[in-house]
């Protein structure tokens, strides 16, 4: 993702709401009738309770009766309808916002997301376009409230007594106005509990999810402590938030009683001397601040909007790392040969080459395996092959044309297989299996469950096929996982299976029995194996070995052993 700050984050996330978010207008216009139905209801029953003090014939008061009646009744009326159109209509924003905001991940997906880490990218995208609905429903619309409300209690006020008007203007404009800049120039200045929460959630998932590495290297207490660290900067943020909130809450309260008795003092000074018009006035003082109250927690809200405005813009502006045909090439059906020559890439313009010159042919049912050391370069060949990184020079081709000429969708049909990203999710084994071609029968099940020698043991559970095997196969060893994904990349039959260190993460014993197993399972088929292990190469038709990116040696198994440095410089 770039690093250079989007500009106007804020009005950008409007422009995406565009134009669901012009409907809420009748939202907006709800919600100030119903302020100013609760403003005239307040001020006629001040009114009418001022004048019957003076014991008037009871027709001067009917009107004033029957307009508190139907005030009060509309305010709840108006009150409904507000809450009504204006969440059907955020609701259907967020809809809207979250498909784009998924859209727009999709194409980012295969060449990961770095930006963040699983858990503070899952709280911070959950979050950020929650937030959305924050600056429609907790922001716009209780500012144009205000405002309706403010203008028409200044001019009321300005009507009956111009001196008390311009004190409950300037009250108003304090409290509406200087309150909510202070509050939201000091929140933005400090670092939000968003943040926050998002570093928690990620410490948090390093804990559970890498509990036992954590523990195999006795990396538990510095884990918890992180995660503590993290704990404590939420609270303290938590904590600001609240004080912020607190302190803007009591200037605006104090700022309402100091306007109320000073409109009151006026009116009584300047007023007649038990006229219900000074009442009216210090009433509509006192109720024009309900709507303002709201401003300060809205400006900090807004705060936080801003900055999730900001991750999400940068999120919806970066760059797939490879960009898709307009017009993609449909791929012949036979026979898939997949060829790389020259092959060279960078993962970012000013890094080293990745792969440099790299060539590869895979022709139908063969066998080659490549190996290398931690970063020669085996993954990057993988990741140009599934579409995933787009090559800086030389070619890859697929059944003659070149790759990018096909829609990666159409790629990763074709060449896929068992990778280091597979997931196992928290399902039972059938649907685990079953991902890879979705209404397949129990038939294909049992098959490539026994290809991938994994039938005896799905057959020996209590519950078989229906056995949930927890989040990320919890509830499964590491060879069953291995074995799984297997019996996936074979009911996916793609012509050519891609094998990416299959026995990573396995004890010694069983990644030779797992490895085994997979050439098994593949013989005949096209493969690519990428390992660093030497078991079980003896039984691919050829070993490409990489170092820093270039081919250093190939030939079969047999043929290799010969150099001393195979073994030593390749397969560790």
């Amino acid at each position: 993702m770039s690093s250079e700050a989007p500009r106007f984050p804020t009005r950008r996330l409007l422009g995406l709401l565009t134009p669901i978010w012009r409907r809420l207008l009748p939202a907006a216009f709800a919600s100030s009738a119903a302020e100013l139905a609760a403003l005239a209801l307040m001020a006629t029953a001040a009114w009418l309770i001022a004048s019957a003090a003076h014991q008037p014939p009871m027709a001067a008061l009917a009107v004033a009766i029957v307009a508190v009646r139907a005030l009060a009744l509309g305010r709840g009326v108006l009150r409904y309808a507000d809450r009504l159109v204006g969440h059907e209509v955020v609701l259907a924003a967020m809809a809207r916002l979250r498909a784009r905001v998924y859209r727009a991940l999709v194409p980012l997906a295969p060449a990961g997301t770095n930006a963040f880490r699983s858990g503070e990218l899952l709280t911070k995208l959950v979050d950020d376009v929650d937030a959305a609905q924050d600056l429609l429903l907790r922001c716009l619309i209780p500012a144009a409230v205000a405002g309706a409300v403010a203008v028409t209690a200044t001019g009321l006020s300005f009507a009956l007594l111009p001196a008390a008007g311009a004190v409950l203007a300037t009250g108003l404009l304090i409290a509406g106005a200087v309150v909510p800049a202070v509050t939201f120039a000091v929140w933005a200045r400090t670092r939000g509990a968003g943040d926050d929460h998002g570093e928690l959630a990620s410490r948090t998932v390093d804990l559970t999810r890498g509990a036992a590495d954590l523990a195999a290297f006795g990396a538990t207490e510095a884990a918890l402590s992180r995660a503590a660290r993290a704990s404590e900067s939420l609270a303290a943020a938590q904590l600001r938030e609240a004080r912020t909130t607190g302190i803007a809450g009591a200037v605006v309260l104090a700022v309402q009683g100091l306007t109320t008795v000073a409109v009151t003092f006026l009116a009584l000074r300047t007023g007649i001397p038990g006229d219900p018009g000074d009442v009216v006035l210090a009433v509509v003082a006192l109720t024009a601040f309900e709507a303002v109250a709201p401003l300060p927690e809205s400006a900090r809200r807004f705060a936080d909007v801003r900055a999730s405005a900001r991750r999400l813009i940068t999120v919806l502006d970066s760059e797939p790392a490879v960009t898709e045909p307009e017009q993609p090439a449909e791929p012949v059906e036979s026979p898939f040969v997949v060829e790389v020559e020259g092959l060279r890439v960078r993962h970012r313009p000013d890094a080293p080459l990745a792969l440099d010159g790299v060539d590869l042919r895979l022709a139908p049912g063969r066998r080659v395996a490549v190996v290398g050391a931690s970063g020669s370069g085996k993954s990057t060949l993988l990741a140009v092959l599934m579409r995933f990184v787009e090559p800086e020079g030389g070619s890859a081709t697929l059944a003659g044309r070149p790759l990018h000429s096909y829609h990666g969708d159409q790629v990763r049909r074709l060449i896929t297989g068992v990778t280091q990203d597979d997931h196992v999710f928290h399902a039972s084994i059938r649907d685990n299996i079953g991902l890879a071609r979705p209404g397949c029968d129990e038939r294909e099940l049992r098959e490539v469950a026994r290809r991938a020698r994994l039938l005896d043991w799905i057959e020996s559970l209590p519950d078989g096929w229906d056995t949930v095997v927890g989040e990320g196969g919890a509830a499964m060893s590491g060879g069953q996982r291995q074995r799984l994904q297997l019996a996936r990349a074979l009911l996916a039959d793609p012509p050519v299976l891609l094998l990416d260190e299959p026995t990573e993460g396995l004890d010694s014993e069983t990644a030779d029995e797992v490895l085994a197993d997979l050439l098994d399972a593949t013989r005949g088929r096209t493969t690519l194996l990428v390992t660093h292990r030497p078991a079980g190469l003896a039984a691919v038709d050829e070993v490409v070995v990489l170092d820093g990116g270039r081919v250093v040696r190939r030939g079969t198994h047999t043929e290799l052993l010969a150099d001393p440095d195979y073994i030593g410089a390749a397969l560790t």
